[in-house]
């Protein structure tokens, strides 16, 4: 059984041969902002195969094939979200064997591609577009766009998938809100206030919930999927960023940078169970939960970092040497 890590899911794909391939064995794909690369990662040593240079200027986030074999990296620019700076123009797929760009989209204009997303319901891969308000539909194969779905706000930065590839969330950060996405009738159907300024957004594994970061206020806030309505808000130590849940839906990891800490929130009970301390000036960014729920791994941006975290001991194990202001990751089996 092969699984890829794609878009918060864990795919089971069964080889030709029938025999099983240990979720451990597997890459680790890391955005390197400053190096303006992607980072390959050999999981089980720790030890970074190849920085892949992009083409000039930087993608902050990553997703990979259903199949394993290629990462997609959208262009985003040399800015922040909501500021001056060049705006991205292209996607590239990178041949994840041989280190190598192996294909380029070119949207035409510049329109801060951001955050790409495998749908496994239709195989698609979604990518937020940010200039344009929407979420773009790209065939993996053709590289071709195949359309859009509006998201009805500015800066549309990061994208969630529902389990079942129905509906997407967008955080969209400086209008502080949420849509919500038809994705089967490519229409936006609500949007929801939550904050003057929020970042990232995730699904639980059920479906049930979507969560995404007050940036004003500490919090972690929590939707429900059913009503499109706010149905908790979690204190944080400081504001949180990009969360992960576990494959078995018991637990969100939620990296805090002002606090250089990941928080682990108890989905039963909703509350924050332990914070992990990682050490001072570590910036955690981003969480990516390994399919088989035994380690996750946690993007450092200051030193150009991951770390490691044991899900068994809820410790840091390694702090493995990546690129340069480390942030967006995915997994991709071997």
């Amino acid at each position: 059984m092969k699984r890829i890590w794609v878009g918060g899911l864990a795919l089971a794909l069964v080889a030709s041969s029938g025999s099983a391939f240990a979720a451990s064995d597997g890459y680790l794909l890391v955005a390197e902002k400053g190096a303006q690369a992607l980072g390959i990662v050999d999981a089980a040593s720790g030890r970074e195969l190849a920085s892949v240079p992009e083409g000039g200027i930087t993608g902050h986030e990553v997703t990979a094939s259903l199949d394993g074999k290629t990462a997609f990296v959208p262009i985003y620019g040399n800015s922040g979200v909501g500021k001056p700076g060049t705006d991205g123009s292209v996607l590239v797929a990178i041949d994840i064997a041989s280190h190598k760009i192996v294909g380029h989209l070119d949207f035409g204009r510049g329109i801060r591609p951001h955050c790409p997303v495998m749908n496994p319901r239709d195989g698609m891969l979604y990518v937020t577009t940010e200039l344009d308000k929407t979420v773009s539909i790209i065939d993996p194969k053709t590289l071709k766009i195949v359309g859009t779905v509006p998201t009805g706000q500015e800066q549309s930065h990061m994208l969630a998938i529902s389990p079942d590839g129905l509906w997407g969330y967008t955080a969209n950060v400086g209008p502080g809100t949420v849509s919500v996405l038809d994705l089967k009738a490519r229409k936006l159907k609500t949007v929801i206030p939550v904050s003057k300024n929020v970042q990232r957004i995730s699904v639980s594994r059920d479906g049930k919930w979507v969560f995404t970061s007050d940036q004003v206020k500490p919090d972690l806030v929590v939707i429900d999927a059913a009503t499109d309505k706010i149905a908790k808000r979690i204190p944080m130590k400081s504001a949180g960023y990009g969360t992960a849940t576990t494959p078995d839906g018991k637990f969100l990891l939620v990296p805090m940078m002002d606090s250089d800490a990941v928080a682990v929130i108890d989905l039963k009970t909703m509350t924050v169970a332990r914070n992990i301390d990682l050490g001072q000036g570590t910036h955690p960014q981003e969480t990516l939960v390994r399919p088989d729920g035994m380690v996750a791994y946690v993007s450092c941006d200051k030193p150009g970092k991951v770390a490691e975290i044991d899900m068994a001991t809820f410790r840091e194990t390694r702090l493995l040497s990546t690129g340069p202001v480390s942030d967006g990751l995915a997994w991709a089996s071997k």
